[in-house]
């Protein structure tokens, strides 16, 4: 279903535009276009954002606090923050957005057949995943949400998180004016990963195209994302698909749903899985096909991040989470990296000999 407040990215009658969704919905909508294997989801939309700040007592609280601020003054910052988001995240929701969430959310249940469904609650502002700039990490996830009025406090936490300290202080060194901004939300079906991390169509090192990058951690994303592990590494041959160098990382912990599926926790890695690579070769060939697709449907090298369901091969249980340009080599005026010696066939003999 879809309404003003709340858009399907499944059956959207056409593809919104990033400025009614946000980036991070806008990147997944084009992979449900071109059949990429996406979670269920559906976006909260700008205009609820927006319909938040008809209350002229909202917007002037927040323009007070924003008055005069110098994010190079930390402390001053972190406090207009946490004024700001404290303002936002109370607000109370007009009655019809509250109603168009619910009712989204419980047909993303009904989809999915399960009462009270786990979704994953994403910030997807209309800044975000840009090529001149990438707001990526700035804003806020609440992942193993529940329940209707848990998605409602978990969607105002994302809206809130458009202050964050880190935010207004990018906002300020890239001159982007908050009266610019909206904030869309993605709520997706939540996978129970088995294994999760991110995958990028070049290699970040040199901005090499004719190579994938692959880092995958146990159970789900978010400490492979945030660096709290360090994850197994997989370099692939695009052309080929064949990897070319695999390096186990010490991945020292987990995040997993807690015991009874009510939330989420980090627990220790075993030692023998530690030294253990956490995907095959079939399944590091399989995320890379996917993420090969991904680049030709979206016209750009992307970064992409994605989970293996539990309990399900790689050629049923890939979903891809988010996609985004890529934003540091693609802002390069200079030529993208020239396919070296160390490229496809001559890369893989490479590898297997050792030379």
């Amino acid at each position: 279903m879809s309404s003003r407040y709340a858009v399907s990215l499944e059956s959207a009658a056409e593809e919104p535009a990033a400025d009614l969704v946000g980036g991070k919905c806008a990147g997944l909508l084009a992979l449900v276009g071109a059949g990429q294997p996406v979670p269920r989801a559906f976006a909260v939309t700008v205009d609820a954002f927006r319909a938040l700040f008809t209350d002229p007592a909202l917007r002037e609280s927040v323009g007070a606090a924003l008055a005069g601020l110098d994010p190079a003054d930390l402390a001053r910052t972190e406090t207009v923050s946490s004024e700001i988001r404290r303002l936002v995240s109370g607000h109370p929701v007009p009655s019809e957005i509250e109603e168009d969430i619910s009712a989204a959310y419980r047909a993303l249940c009904a989809a999915l057949g399960r009462p009270d469904a786990p979704v994953a609650v994403r910030s997807s502002a209309t800044s975000e995943d840009l090529a001149q700039t990438s707001f990526a990490g700035q804003y806020d996830t609440c992942l193993w949400i529940q329940g209707a009025e848990a998605v409602l406090d978990a969607v105002r936490h994302c809206w809130s998180s458009l202050w964050t300290t880190r935010a207004l202080t990018y906002r300020a060194a890239h001159g982007v004016s908050d009266e610019e901004l909206g904030m869309a939300v993605c709520v997706q079906e939540m996978v129970d990963a088995r294994t999760a991390g991110v995958a990028m169509t070049l290699n970040p090192v040199n901005g090499d195209r004719s190579k994938i990058v692959i880092e995958a951690g146990w159970g789900l994303g978010e400490p492979v994302l945030s660096g709290e592990v360090t994850p197994d590494h997989y370099l692939v041959d695009k052309v080929l698909l064949v990897p070319v160098r695999t390096v186990v990382g010490a991945k020292f912990h987990e995040m997993v749903p807690a015991p009874g599926g009510q939330g989420l926790l980090r627990r220790p890695v075993d030692d023998a899985r530690r030294a253990t690579p956490c995907l095959s070769t079939e399944e590091v060939v399989e995320i890379a096909r996917v993420a090969k697709q991904a680049e030709r449907s979206c016209g750009a090298p992307q970064e992409i991040e994605w989970a293996l369901a539990r309990g399900l091969p790689a050629s049923s249980g890939l979903r891809l989470l988010q996609s985004r340009a890529e934003t540091v080599w693609s802002r390069r005026s200079g030529p993208a990296a020239e396919v070296t010696a160390a490229s496809g066939a001559a890369g893989i003999a490479k590898a297997l000999t050792g030379m």
